[in-house]
């Protein structure tokens, strides 16, 4: 069936068809119209003048032919519009879904049951129809048709949701009535009824502080979009529900604005519009608005906003915190988690969107696993920043992502930004985000992120500098407080050197006692701040140092677990934090008004009651969290570090490390692995430190192997503790891991024999856990291949492809039956068995490519290539390194990557050909990756010889020689004696293919 969406967006769905995702918008929206007038038979003329005013008639009446046809073509002859003579109209059909056909029709319906009593049939219909309108009606269009239908249809929507809250209200189920009165604001956000509704409800329940919330961001919405205070209905309504006693802090008789006006920033203002009309026309970007703390950068950021949403566009903000227990993608998360991307995600295909949900998981997503398979998965980090990315795609609107504090970003957030932004070249899609200039030029990973994307021209940079002294002084009068006469602004710029946060904080202070003006004089933001929060009652003081001991915004439930406070002298204390303007309402809970705000309410804790608050918080998430811990385990092994318990503290760091490398964020969770160890150095030596050490240990390789590749020496020193530690435990699964890790780390630093040696005795340990029999098989037969004994490896490799327990190995991070095949066709080519060569080498494409695992058809095809290049089989060489080229780009392969670049180098030949040898051969060097350099550096001898440069290719076959006799490395050790040979001082002068293609005996 054919589904047409137009309510929240505007898109076209067909599973059988793809073609449903290209339609064009001048196509939904005539379909659009012509569903809106249902029934009315509308003239072709009349149509075409319509959507195409600015064409000629005859241009027009062709234009209008072209969109139905392929609307015909898409709906079919049932669904797509019936023709009359001259004109159209649209029925109903039963192969297409229009959803506002279904909203309406359910909507009637609910109405029926309502005038006929009939409760349940209303909540039903009313249910599905509410399910259905996923937001206005074609959003992003503006012509006067749309926008009436729009206000009638949410008008429509709106009464149904009262209707609805009233018929739950009356049969007693107030939590889903609480949750339609929330999606009732959600509707119409500049309506107080709804706001009330929903208090009256919260209040019902109980939940005074939910209550407290509501009004909170009803008078936060006001002020900001129309700068008037709530009513007073609203007023009289919280101040009965906050009850008798009287509120700490009195409401002021003028409306201060929360957000100020935007005061002396036209240049920033005018950069910012402009970028953002570039973003509506194509061209995708990072806007970066950069200053010192207090500068007003935000604010800027929250003016583009407002214009972004007038012209119709998805907006979602987030921000970093500047705490040690920062969650990796956290700010992707918080943008995929608002409303618009939600109901868009549903769309997705349910590939793409099982990515999504490793970041965003719902209620039907599998538990995340309890061990890491990242060394195994680590491809699959290029589909899930694919799959992240197409979430926010999916509305088909203009994006705007506001990403507040970019200095304090975990660096897979800035990552996954430059790949949204390189995807496409006509996205309409900006990222917004602000920076302090000092702390984000000191952060490697940012500035290395931002400079990539200035580098593609994809940065717009807006500096902020401080308000002029006339500016400074409009500001401070817009703020509402008393006339200052010339002297007095003159010492108010003095004192704020023109930072607004600081104009607003000095604004802010309560007049002095004795009625002269302002209280205290003007000294730093520090000072004034603190003063600010003296000014508070003592249970609004310690809500505040609680509340900023945790680090990031914060809900009431949590402040109510961790607090002394009763929940009345809580939402009391809330409440009062909220009228001085300390805190704001920010996602479904607070947030502090500034960072700064933040960092003041925290300096005024003193030490062993900060070390008290950090317990508590903890607790009290892990109370809130049950169940779920993975989703705070960073923040939980913060508060718990900071609050004495190095124990617990260890527990979360290590669990969420290994949720990082769920989501392929191995930098953040090999950062989070450290801190273990740093934990572990503090406690007291013996068995049970030593346990935790070889857990986080184990945990540490595949990160550091899918980062830094087999040959890194951090992951050498990993493995040899952790053998060192299974050793001491007496594991000797641990050992048996930690020996095939090792023999990967030699293999490829060009180890051979020590690899071998490796393999050997993880093969004699295995006899006593057949889990590990088929990787030490493995292990020992790359090594005896390496060391010239194809025999004996291929007697291995037919060993270890028979014991495999697990179709991968969670070590090597490959599919082993894929990697036997590929190796051994190398072996069974040695003996000169070229039948057997190729029928390994296909058997391990096959399965490569069947098996789902890209970087396991890496391996195959690497070993393929060099199979083919040693055959003389330029064809088959060509198609492969073409294959295998394009997976690595596509996933970003490194050691593979090098095989290919050497290997066509050898292939296209002369100058150019050596110089991409030399490239590839020099990566391979930076990397320690020293294994087949033999080889390698014969393919660049024969390149050589053929350009007649024999002194070179002599001196490039001794370094062989040389690398041969270093690294024990004498699989293609006779062929490069051929080869020197052939360019002696008496050499005959064979060609290099020539020498090539004789038998190879074995060494």
């Amino acid at each position: 069936m054919v589904t047409v969406y137009l309510l929240g967006e505007q898109r076209v769905s067909d599973p059988e068809d793809d073609r449903a995702g290209t339609v064009s918008s001048r196509a939904i929206a005539l379909l659009a119209y012509l569903v809106l007038h249902a029934g009315l038979a509308q003239s072709r003329t009349r149509l075409a003048g319509l959507f195409w005013p600015e064409s000629s008639e005859q241009q027009a009446r062709t234009n209008l032919r072209r969109e139905l046809h392929n609307l015909r073509g898409l709906l079919g002859s049932d669904g797509a519009p019936t023709a009359d003579g001259p004109t159209l109209a649209w029925s109903d059909s039963p192969s297409c879904r229009v959803d506002v056909d279904t909203f309406r029709n359910e909507r009637a319906a609910a109405l029926a049951a309502l005038a006929d009593s009939d409760t349940q049939a209303f909540l039903e219909h009313a249910d599905l129809a509410i399910d259905t309108y996923r937001g206005d009606l074609m959003p992003g269009a503006y012509e006067d048709w749309v926008l009436d239908h729009r206000d009638v249809l949410r008008r429509e929507c709106i009464e149904l949701c009262e209707a609805t809250v009233r018929v739950l209200r009356e049969s007693g189920d107030v939590e889903t009535a609480t949750a339609c009165a929330r999606r009732r604001i959600q509707l119409d956000p500049l309506a107080e009824a709804g706001y009330r509704t929903l208090m009256e409800l919260q209040a019902a329940s109980g939940d005074r502080a939910a209550a407290m919330t509501t009004y909170h961001r009803c008078a936060a919405v006001l002020e900001t979009e129309l700068g008037v205070a709530p009513g007073a209905a609203t007023t009289r309504l919280f101040d009965n529900l906050l009850g008798e006693q009287p509120a700490p802090a009195p409401r002021p008789e003028h409306v201060r604005t929360a957000v100020p006006a935007l005061i002396g920033r036209e240049r920033e203002c005018g950069e910012l519009q402009r970028r953002w009309r570039q973003t509506l026309d194509g061209s995708q970007g990072l806007v970066l608005v950069s200053g010192d703390a207090g500068v007003g950068k935000t604010r800027l950021t929250t003016e583009l906003a407002e214009i972004a949403r007038a012209d119709g566009a998805v907006v979602a903000t987030a921000r970093c915190f500047g705490l040690p227990g920062r969650v990796a993608l956290a700010p992707v998360a918080e943008w995929l988690r608002s409303a618009e991307f939600r109901s868009a995600v549903g769309s997705l295909d349910p590939l793409w969107r099982a990515e999504v949900e490793r970041l965003v998981p719902s209620a039907e997503s599998a538990p995340r696993p309890a061990t890491s398979r990242a060394m195994v998965d680590a491809w699959q980090r290029h589909r899930f920043f694919e799959g992240t990315a197409r979430a926010v795609l999916s509305p088909g609107r203009p994006v705007l992502l506001v990403l507040d504090d970019l200095q304090w970003c975990d660096a897979e957030t800035t990552a996954w930004l430059a790949f949204l932004l390189s995807l496409d070249t006509h996205l309409r899609v900006l990222v917004a985000a602000t920076a302090r200039t000092d702390e984000a030029q000191s952060r490697r990973d940012v500035t290395d992120a931002v400079g990539a994307l200035r580098s593609a021209r994809l940065v717009t940079d807006v500096q902020v500098d401080p308000l002029t002294a006339d500016a400074t002084a409009e500001l401070a009068r817009s703020l509402g407080g008393p006339a200052l006469n010339p002297s007095e602004e003159a010492v108010l710029y003095a004192a704020t050197a023109g930072y607004p946060l600081y104009v607003v904080e000095a604004a802010r202070m309560v007049p002095a006692a004795d009625g002269t003006g302002r209280g205290g004089g003007a000294g730093d933001l520090g000072e004034v701040l603190a003063r600010r929060l003296e000014q508070c009652s003592e249970p609004a003081r310690d809500v505040a140092g609680l509340a900023a001991a945790l680090g990031t915004d914060f809900d009431l439930d949590l402040l109510s677990e961790a607090s002394d406070l009763d929940t009345d002298s809580l939402v009391q204390a809330v409440d009062e934090l909220w009228r001085r303007r300390i805190v704001r309402p920010a996602g479904t809970g607070y947030d502090f008004v500034h960072d700064l705000v933040r960092e003041a309410a925290y300096r005024s804790v003193g030490p062993p009651r900060r070390w008290l608050l950090h317990r508590r918080l903890a607790q009290g998430l892990e109370l809130l969290h049950t169940g779920r811990t993975d989703d705070v385990a960073a923040q939980l092994a913060e508060q718990y570090r900071r609050g004495g318990r190095p124990d617990r503290a260890l527990h979360y760091l290590q669990r969420a490390a290994e949720v990082a490398a769920g989501v392929f964020a191995n930098a953040d969770a090999l950062r989070l692995f450290r801190d273990c160890l740093d934990l572990l150095e503090a406690m007291p030596l013996g068995r049970n430190r030593d346990a935790h050490e070889v857990d986080v240990r184990l945990g540490m390789s595949a990160p550091l192997t899918t980062l830094y590749g087999y040959s890194a020496p951090p992951l050498e020193r990993t493995l040899d503790r952790t053998m060192e530690l299974g050793q001491r435990l007496r594991r000797p699964k641990v050992v048996l891991g930690a020996l095939i890790g090792l023999f990967a780390v030699h293999f490829v630093q060009g180890h051979t024999a020590q690899a071998h040696r490796l393999g050997v005795r993880a093969l004699e340990l295995s006899a006593a856990d057949p889990e590990f029999e088929g990787q030490a098989h493995f292990a020992v037969a790359g090594g005896a291949l390496g060391l010239g004994r194809p025999r004996e490896a291929i007697e291995h490799f037919d060993i270890a492809q028979r014991s495999f327990s697990d179709d991968y190995s969670f070590i090597l991070g490959t599919r082993l039956e894929v990697h036997c095949h590929a190796w051994a066709s190398h072996a069974y080519w040695m003996i000169g068995d070229e039948q057997a060569a190729e029928q390994a080498c296909a058997d391990a494409l096959a399965l490569g490519r069947t098996c789902g695992h890209p970087y396991s058809l890496a391996v195959a095809l690497g070993y393929a290539s060099v199979l083919h290049q040693v055959r003389g089989d330029d064809t088959a060489l060509l198609a492969s390194l073409t294959e295998l080229r394009q997976l690595c780009e596509r996933y970003h392969f490194a050691y593979y990557s090098q095989w290919s670049q050497i290997l066509e180098g050898r292939l296209l030949g002369g100058e150019p050909g050596i110089a991409k040898i030399r490239d590839g051969l020099a990566a391979l060097r930076r990397q320690r990756a020293f294994a087949r350099m033999p080889y390698w550096l014969s393919l660049l001898a024969e390149v050589q010889i053929d350009i007649g440069s024999t002194a070179a290719a002599r001196a490039t076959l001794d370094a062989a020689l040389i690398a041969a006799e270093q690294h024990d490395d004498r699989w293609w050790l006779p062929q490069v004696l051929r080869l020197r040979a052939d360019v002696g001082p008496f050499a005959g002068g064979d060609s290099a293919r020539t020498v090539r293609e004789r038998p190879i005996p074995t060494v």
